[in-house]
């Protein structure tokens, strides 16, 4: 079985869980890339995918679907296909679209466990976070990983407790006043100025940051 390594550490009411679990990812470029990688090949069998964008040749250097076979290509279609070259028995669905407050209820529709929320959107993190707090859906939030070069500096913590982090400040201040623990990869790293509105990225940052996102659903699912 392609599992057995890892069904040497988990035993079989827990790898079971994990299958059985169902999982949103919201993005999947450097971030989420790494984490649908992750939870692949953890053992999930129920995944969902949101992501609008298409394989441009600025993506080769970080994130882990991007090849220049499939530049051109919506990073939905070539994450389905690497994700059913690993496992083909993975329920797996792509969403091709921008989430925003109009249209964000419909991902509801879907049978929910997790949600990783890899976006670039503030306004789309925002809405996402109200929503799973008030499902009850258990989450984790990535925060900035541009303009960043270390990623032995990144920490989940409480989203109050981050520093140096300037989506975080957004999103402390927006949710002040929520008593509910708000889950968040985030780095310590002061980020490095550039003359660009665009910021600076690299493989190291993003990708470490969405093994953390998947390392906190797997680590949550086995404690249940």
């Amino acid at each position: 079985m392609w599992l057995s390594r890892l069904e040497k550490m988990i035993d079989s009411n827990k790898l079971e869980k994990i299958k059985n679990t169902s999982v949103l990812i919201i993005g999947i470029g450097g971030v989420g890339g790494n984490a649908l990688e992750a939870i692949v090949r953890m053992g999930v069998n129920n995944i969902i995918i949101v992501d609008n964008d298409i394989i441009d040749i600025t993506n080769l250097n970080r994130q882990l679907i991007s090849l220049r076979s499939n530049i051109g290509e919506y990073k939905v279609d070539a994450a389905i296909k690497r994700v059913k070259d690993i496992n083909n028995e993975c329920n797996i669905i792509g969403i091709n679209k921008i989430i925003d407050k109009s249209n964000i209820n419909f991902l509801f529709n879907y049978k929910i466990d997790y949600v990783i929320d890899c976006c670039d959107t503030i306004s789309t993190k925002i809405v996402l976070i109200e929503e799973c707090l008030k499902r009850n859906i258990k989450f984790i939030s990535c925060m900035g990983t541009g303009n960043k070069f270390h990623p032995e500096m990144l920490e989940i913590d409480e989203l109050k407790k981050t520093s140096y982090d300037p989506i975080a400040r957004i999103l402390r201040n927006k949710f002040k006043n929520v008593n509910d623990k708000i889950m968040v990869v985030y780095s310590k790293e002061k980020s490095i100025s550039i003359n660009d509105r665009i910021p600076g990225s690299n493989s190291l940052v993003p990708s470490c940051a969405g093994i953390l996102c998947a390392s906190y659903v797997i680590n949550n699912i086995i404690k249940e």
